[in-house]
């Protein structure tokens, strides 16, 4: 027999951006129905690298990740832990006097908005960060960025909009969409139907498939961002770090393992999935070696690699369907989602309840789209 389910609205896909957005539209009064074909936060949402950052972003990005900088700070309140966020500070490297140039000009651009950086040159940094024992030309401080865990995060959200009354569907692949013209029906599982008046794609490096039901083809391309993990170690690294181009990023936490990113997995037969490349992880290590020489002999006990959505402009998709009323997307954030996704979730709220947003989002309209992918 056929479970029918009705709520005001449906998300398909249960990461840290549909699992923020239920939660908040539950706060706002709404019944939700969450749905993810595995377990809630454990795509993109829950492997990433945990970076917490505003440095780096799109002008365009930044009253959206201004937004998420506030509701970080509210994380125990609203989802119960503290996830292991810590303001560590974020420092960007330069390893070139043209490295450094650009991270100069990013300063200037952004300045305006708010975004305090302070610009650290030459032999300034091994002053100021003995530990950095590197060669390096130059440096960007955010004081006020930081890192967590996102294994902790992403579920928890999940559970939080549970707890407020959200029905949250695991394991529950939804096979298909459909317009009704004054809601949606979705076919989902092996038995699950649900009706709602509104529907949110949210479904991460999958969304492109649920768009194009609608329509809405988008160029969106899979990636497989490679992560290490070193054993413990003593503590030395005290803030998050990242390097001009994004070639290597890195981070210690207080248990004293190193958490360092860059490079590819290796795409599997089956393009949703990958495994870890030996190749990029040895890559990682040996740019981690040429700024801290003492994790040469460093044991790596764990890596891995996950599956992210990458759009050609490297914004993400936050907006109305243009041609499917009651319908939203958000997708595409280019491994920035983590840090943005709990605004992300208040920004869909806002859509879904109010039509539109405080928060400017013209720059992620899947409109942009509609020429190229015609």
């Amino acid at each position: 027999m056929t479970r029918r389910l009705e709520a005001d609205v449906a998300i398909i896909g249960g990461g840290l951006v549909g699992s923020s957005a239920a939660l908040a539209m539950r706060k706002a009064g709404l019944s939700v129905i969450l749905l993810d074909k595995g377990f809630c936060g454990a795509q993109a949402s829950g492997v990433n690298y945990g970076g917490v950052r505003r440095q780096g972003r799109g002008v365009e990005q930044l009253p959206l990740a201004e937004l998420s900088h506030a509701i970080w700070a509210r994380l125990p309140e609203l989802i119960g832990i503290d996830g292991e966020y810590q303001r560590s500070g974020h420092l960007k490297l330069a390893r070139t006097e043209e490295d450094f140039a650009k991270l100069e000009a990013y300063a200037a651009r952004v300045r305006p908005h708010g975004l305090e950086l302070e610009l650290i040159s030459g032999k300034a940094v091994k002053t100021r960060f003995p530990w950095l024992t590197g060669d390096v030309a130059g440096a960007s401080l955010c004081h006020d960025d930081g890192h967590a865990n996102p294994r902790l995060v992403s579920p928890a959200f999940a559970r939080a909009a549970r707890a407020a009354g959200a029905t949250v569907l695991e394991h529950m692949p939804v096979h298909q969409a459909v317009s009704t013209g004054s809601g949606f029906v979705l076919q989902a599982g092996e038995d699950v139907e649900i009706r709602c008046r509104q529907l949110v794609n949210t479904a991460g490096a999958w969304s492109d498939q649920f768009a194009s039901q609608f329509g809405e083809s988008v160029p969106l391309k899979k990636i497989y961002p490679s992560m290490v993990v070193t054993e413990p170690l003593p503590y030395r690294l005290p803030m998050s770090m990242g390097e001009e181009g994004g070639s290597f990023y890195g981070r210690q936490v207080t248990r004293g393992n190193y958490v360092m990113g860059g490079g590819r997995g290796i795409v599997l037969d089956n393009p949703d999935y990958s495994r870890p490349s030996v190749t990029a992880a040895s890559s990682v290590m040996q740019r981690a070696i040429a700024l801290f020489p003492h994790l040469e002999h460093a044991h790596v006990i764990r890596f891995w690699s996950g599956t992210e959505a990458e759009m050609p402009d490297g914004n993400p998709v936050i907006a109305a369907s243009s041609k499917v009323n009651g319908l939203f997307h958000a997708f595409g954030f280019c491994g920035a989602g983590f840090q943005t996704a709990p605004a992300v979730g208040a920004v869909l709220c806002d859509l879904v309840t109010q039509g539109q947003s405080n928060i400017p989002i013209g720059a992620f309209s899947i409109d942009r789209f509609h020429n190229l992918s015609a």
